[in-house]
């Protein structure tokens, strides 16, 4: 396989460490290249969240090496032949070129070989199949460049055999198809993925999370779910999350006023219940904090609305906090159709607010002589209910005299 065209690896090698670890694999003329994702974001001239690099040298040569150069490893997948190189706290995953044995699911027997294209068709898309060497020249066995340029995603051979390998390629289709996909789903794909969505719940709740908070931020995340929603995607992967348009009313907001949290688009596709969000949280393994919160957005914990005084803005962002209160603006604007314009002032506030914390606490109670017990919370309560009632603004003189006053009156009845 020879290079189809030379691409300068600075990107991918501003750190010194991937060059030291390009270095060390090559040190007495072995081959090692960039390989997958990162070369395709270079392509596209992107930053890539993530380094990998592959080679013919088998893994424990490969850890050998690195440990020679004092670099630390950590062996993360030595059956499938991938070491991980740790340098200044940045990991490269370093993979031995490989073939599949044997498939089943997502999981394969594999041997190791020195052959790059054969290695190159275990990848899922014809992109992520580019690799790249230290010199620059860029190898593109399945012309994953003719398909990045022309906006389509391309699985590398039978769309449905790569996706019995493994299922999560039918959502990573979808989301690199919202992420890099210009004008319609490349055919072959579309039925192959279609075909298979029943096999979709056999997912872990974990890998299905990540790949749909990733593919709901991105431009064409409506278009896409569209999509997902005709082909019966969606009736496998998430049954609740249905309102399409009620997301693409939140993604033209949010054209106008910046993004929301994937959180936020997540709770826009599903019902306004506690079922919903519960049963969401359950198939998608989110943390406490995330379920907490898809709940507050779901079945919101106070009713924050675009008509809302000032007053109750300031109350509402006391109670909710900037975050949650930003978030469910939004998804309220976008079921009641509001202009961006009209969203600007409350958004401002939301982004200028600090919690304002109540000056009193249960030892200044404690200190006037009232015994440890349920009325000083009660008491408390009380005073906190007419500090928010004068919207927050009584200082703490002014709240421990309204506390003096009440427990002067209290003695006089």
């Amino acid at each position: 396989m020879h290079p189809v065209r030379q691409l300068e690896p600075i990107g991918l090698m501003a750190g010194t460490g991937a060059r030291r670890v390009l270095q060390v694999l090559m040190r007495t003329g072995q081959e090692a290249r960039f390989i997958g994702g990162c070369v395709r974001d270079a392509v596209l001239g992107v930053t890539a969240a993530d380094v990998d690099i592959a080679t013919p040298l088998p893994p424990d040569e490969v850890m050998r090496r690195l440990k020679q150069d004092g670099i630390r490893t950590v062996p993360t997948g030595l059956k499938h032949g991938t070491v991980t190189a740790v340098i200044d706290g940045v990991g490269y995953e370093v993979t031995t070129l490989r073939r599949d044995v044997e498939t089943f699911g997502r999981h394969a027997r594999v041997e190791f070989t020195d052959d790059w294209v054969e290695d190159a068709r275990r990848r899922d898309f014809t992109f992520n199949a580019l690799s790249l060497s230290a010199e620059g020249d860029l190898y593109d066995p399945f012309d994953g460049l003719a398909d990045l340029e022309a906006g389509r995603v391309r699985f590398v051979g039978d769309p449905v055999e790569r996706i019995r390998e493994d299922v999560l390629r039918i959502l990573r289709y979808f989301r690199f198809h919202a992420r890099f996909g210009r004008g319609g789903a490349d055919p072959a794909a579309l039925a192959a993925c279609a075909a298979l969505a029943s096999l979709l719940p056999g997912l872990s709740g974990e890998r299905v999370r990540a790949e749909v908070l990733r593919l709901l931020p991105q431009d064409r995340a409506v278009e896409v779910w569209r999509l997902m929603l005709e082909q019966g995607i969606v009736a496998h992967l998430l049954p609740p999350a249905v309102r399409v348009e009620r997301l693409a009313a939140l993604d033209r907001l949010e054209w106008m006023l910046g993004p929301a949290d994937p959180m936020a688009r997540l709770a826009a596709l599903l019902p306004g219940t506690t079922d919903a969000a519960c049963a969401t949280g359950e198939r998608l393994k989110l943390s406490n904090a995330e379920r907490e919160r898809l709940l507050a957005l779901c079945v919101p914990p106070r009713a924050v609305t675009p008509d809302l005084d000032l007053r109750g803005r300031r109350q509402a962002l006391q109670t909710l906090g900037p975050d949650l209160f930003r978030d469910l603006l939004l998804l309220a604007a976008a079921d009641q159709g509001t202009p961006a314009s009209e969203l600007l002032q409350p958004l401002a506030e939301a982004a200028a607010w600090i919690v304002i914390p109540f000056p009193l606490k249960g030892q200044d109670l404690l200190d006037r002589g009232l015994p440890p017990g349920p009325a000083i919370g009660t008491l408390l309560a009380e005073i906190e209910a007419w500090w928010i009632e004068r919207d927050y603004r009584p200082g703490r003189d002014l709240c421990l005299a309204e506390l003096e006053r009440r427990l002067t009156a209290a003695k006089a009845g």
